[in-house]
């Protein structure tokens, strides 16, 4: 039978002694002897109940090497002992005694402890464990087998590591563990842990906060070092989780442990050195911390921005290094508990001199000892001490932090003993403290607990957590020098989402700068810019690109740019989007004013032409050559030179309608003027032969009859085409990327080529007709004359398609007008200014004799 005590079940440490007597055999009580060595408690009080407490008040094992010879002696504590946690441990105590001195809670009942010291090692806490389960007593009597029930509850560990060995060990006997300080969220799986509870907020909630706070600052490239234990390890998991939703990178993530060999804890510093990540997140246990700053201490590295887990960056011990000045974390919420300094305070020497822990205290904060063959080296401490003027970790009640998580576990068991065992009567307590309270009565009371102490409230969730609320503290030097933590915000689970994380002070930073530190792989991408990720590397390192044409980014950091909505255009800085700028051929424009001032100028002179024309209307060049018809040709050609003004201006239904109807139309009665004449010509010619009467068969009649029979056929296609699908303003988005243009779009392009058409048509027969009676013999034959109008004609209007087609913009209308414009001028100064030049100039060639003289 195994008897170590350090695995198995309880009845492991209990030997049944049997009898042969008779009696025992027929069911006598049975004689169960502890085996193994039971563990000395550190402070051990007897009462109605006991409460079990372990903590961790030194922070290593003695190391045995066996040599199997011999019986292995119990794990026992070494190393230098942590006031910090004496300090825990005596809370514990104050909060009991406070408890059994109260007329409200558990009256007329006194609460006992056994509590330990763990050392932070499994092996301890488990054998704590089982001692704490199996009971004190030696030898015993019992019925059944050797199993004895030990305390009702435990307040305890100082870490998560232990704790969860405790919790498994106690998860058997439904013994309820209220730890004030072990965070893992690995303790909130009740598959594993039912019977575990805490004061102090889960590590879920602490990952959380610090990605939240990483996040505040910019920072994005980060390091990361944790402790190698279940604490640190599950809480950096669940910290670089939240991390990388909230898009921070990690540049080195590395665990390492007090009891590593110096080599590690040394590469590790080395690690931190060589980084470019100048933020450094630790979420380690303080004597983890200890062992790596001492390392750093020894070459400090460059400028580095640490952000501290709860579980070290309030710690006194560690704020003597200095190179960790502008430190920030998260902390547990301070508080005031009365009465707990004067108790801490309160030791005189027959306290000291009976526990081995403070004995050991005392001698190592006043450097004396209490005993003659404790230490040769010391001299013997002579009474003088002040524990008062004491400046250690043990009496720094400032800033009480986990000291109220482990009053607040004290008061939890005692709340939950309180409602198992007492009843209220006629507003009177009584409580029963004969009665046999079983761990599992306990456990069930705890999980409904709802109370407040010291004004701070006390409940555990399904999952045996409370709320978390957390305060933001940042190492900062006082007037005298000494680095403290000052609380600069908090962090409430409670709040909404985005009311939870605030910071409401200033902030020191490292060195002492009052600028935020940057920590990033790569500079923030501009507006106007995008992230290109860089191949093999983490997504905070990147390039930043500009924008491609057309598209913006008006974000720091955008991982893409986007298009412009179709009517708008990016600025120079590719960060905005402005409207595009309309263009139409606007009248303020020098293009439009120049095309409009020889529009003007066109019609005029055609208006002076038919002065001319008819002042001189009875003379013999203007009788011979169709006055009827010229002066016709003159008002189509005024028509024509002043639909080009349509062109201008911006578009609107009424102006798109107008000017490629009125521009066909003027066009077709000025070619079949044209038309008109060149026949006369041909007409008079035939009619100066012998028999001839074709000039019987047109006649003014039928010239005023072809004229109006042509130009109505194209005002019925200009009617069918604004029926059917008319011309109508639009903005042309196309053409050019950074500007609209507003224009006519033609709605039926069928239409528009079908007026131009039949006016090519036109103008071809008529110039056809013009050749052949260019080399009529007269001495003056008009013939000649149309011939070059129409050549000139043609030729503008053939080189107006290709020109139309190919033009951008605003220009298309110009290239539009300028044809109108150049084969009107060519019609008018082709046909009339020779006969004017004579009517004004040479009035003696102005004779019928003249006209008559025949080559």
């Amino acid at each position: 039978m195994s008897v170590c005590g350090l695995g198995g079940s309880v009845d492991s440490l209990r030997q049944r002694t049997e009898s042969t007597d008779p009696l025992t055999q027929a069911g006598a009580p049975v004689q169960c002897t502890l085996q193994g060595t039971p563990r000395v408690s550190a402070f051990s009080k007897d009462g109605d109940f006991v409460i079990g407490g372990i903590f961790s008040v030194h922070y290593q094992l003695y190391t045995v090497i066996y040599n199997y010879t011999t019986k292995p002696e119990p794990p026992r504590c070494t190393g230098s002992l942590n006031s910090r946690v004496l300090r825990f441990l005596r809370t514990m105590i104050f909060a009991i005694e406070q408890i059994n001195n109260s007329s409200q809670l558990l009256p007329g009942v006194s609460l006992g402890y056994q509590i330990y010291d763990s050392c932070i090692a499994v092996p301890v806490a488990a054998h704590v464990a089982f001692q704490l389960s199996n009971g004190q007593d030696p030898v015993f009597l019992q019925g059944g087998n050797c199993s004895q029930s030990g305390v009702v509850a435990a307040v305890g560990d100082s870490g998560s590591t232990p704790s969860i060995s405790i919790s498994r060990i106690f998860r058997s006997f439904s013994i309820p563990l209220v730890s004030p300080f072990a965070t893992c969220a690995c303790l909130s799986d009740k598959q594993q842990h039912p019977t575990f509870f805490r004061t102090i907020p889960s590590d879920q909630f602490q990952a959380d906060a610090l990605a939240k706070l990483v996040k505040h600052f910019g920072w994005t490239w980060i390091g990361a070092v944790r402790s190698d234990s279940d604490y640190g390890n599950y809480g950096m998991a669940s910290f670089l989780d939240a991390a990388l939703r909230e898009g921070i990178c990690v540049e080195y993530s590395e665990a390492f442990y007090r009891t590593d060999p110096p080599s590690k804890i040394q590469r590790l510093a080395d690690v931190i050195r060589r980084s470019t990540a100048v933020v450094v997140v630790a979420f380690a246990a303080s004597g983890d911390m200890k062992v790596l700053l001492e390392e750093l201490a020894r070459d400090p590295p460059p400028a580095r921005q640490w952000i501290g887990s709860e579980g070290w960056v309030t710690d006194p011990h560690l704020m003597s290094f200095g190179f960790c000045a502008g430190a920030i974390g998260v902390a547990i919420q301070q508080a005031v508990i009365p009465g707990l300094r004067s108790f801490l305070l309160d030791l005189s020497p027959s306290d000291v001199a009976a526990s081995s822990v403070l004995t050991e205290f005392w001698e190592e904060a006043f450097n004396c000892s209490l005993t003659e063959n404790s230490d040769l080296s010391k001299k013997m401490c002579d009474g003088t001490e002040d524990i008062k003027a004491l400046r250690s970790p043990y009496t720094e009640t400032s800033q009480l932090r986990i000291n109220n998580m482990v009053y607040k576990a004290a008061y939890a068991i005692a709340h939950a003993i309180h409602s198992a065992v007492c009843e209220e009567t006629n507003g009177y307590t009584q409580c029963d403290k004969r009665i046999i309270l079983k761990p599992n009565e306990v456990y069930t009371e705890l999980k409904k607990v709802n109370f407040s102490q010291n004004g701070y409230h006390v409940s555990f969730d399904v999952n045996g957590d409370p709320m978390a609320f957390y305060e933001l503290v940042n190492w900062q030097k006082s007037e005298s020098g000494v680095l403290e933590p000052v609380t600069v915000g908090f962090y409430d689970a409670s709040l909404p989402v985005g009311q939870q994380f605030r910071i409401n002070g200033n902030l020191t930073w490292v060195e002492g700068d009052t600028q935020v530190p940057v920590s990033v792989c790569s500079e923030s991408c501009p507006p106007g810019t995008r992230k290109v990720l860089q191949k093999g590397k983490p997504i905070c390192c990147y390039d930043c690109v500009p924008c491609p044409e057309g598209e913006i980014s008006n974000m720091t950091d955008a991982p893409d740019c986007f298009l412009c909505p179709r009517e708008f255009w990016p600025n120079e800085e590719k960060n905005y989007c402005f409207p595009k700028p309309v263009e139409f051929l606007s009248f303020d424009e020098v293009l439009s004013i120049i095309l409009a001032v020889f529009s003007v100028g066109g019609a005029f002179l055609a208006i002076i032409t038919g002065m001319i024309f008819f002042h001189h209307r009875t003379t013999p060049i203007v009788r011979a050559n169709n006055s009827e018809l010229s002066f016709l040709l003159l008002f189509s050609l005024t028509l024509c030179f002043l639909c080009s003004l349509t062109f201008i201006g911006a578009p609107s239904e009424w102006s798109c309608m107008l000017r490629h109807t009125a521009f066909g139309i003027t066009f077709v009665l000025c070619i079949s003027c044209v038309l008109g004449k060149t026949i006369v010509v041909l007409m008079a010619f035939k009619a100066t032969l012998p028999g001839s009467n074709a000039m019987k068969w047109f006649g003014p009649p039928q010239q005023r009859m072809t004229v109006v029979s042509i130009t109505l056929i194209q005002v019925i296609i200009c009617i069918i085409w604004l029926v059917v699908s008319p011309p109508f303003p639009v903005k042309n988005l196309s053409t050019y990327k950074e500007k609209i243009i507003l224009e006519c779009a033609l709605g039926s392009a069928v239409g528009f080529w079908a007026v131009l058409g039949y006016i090519g048509l036109l103008a071809v027969f008529c110039f056809v007709l013009a050749v052949l009676a260019r080399k009529l013999p007269d001495n003056f034959n008009e013939a000649k004359m149309i011939t070059f109008s129409m050549l000139i004609f043609c030729a503008v209007w053939i080189t107006f398609i290709p020109a139309y087609v190919s033009s951008p913009g605003k220009f298309t209308v110009a290239v539009e007008i300028f044809a109108i414009l150049a084969s009107s001028f060519g019609l008018i100064l082709c046909i009339f200014a020779p006969k004017c030049f004579i009517i004004l100039f040479q009035p003696e060639k102005n004779t019928k004799k003249y006209l008559m003289n025949k080559k």
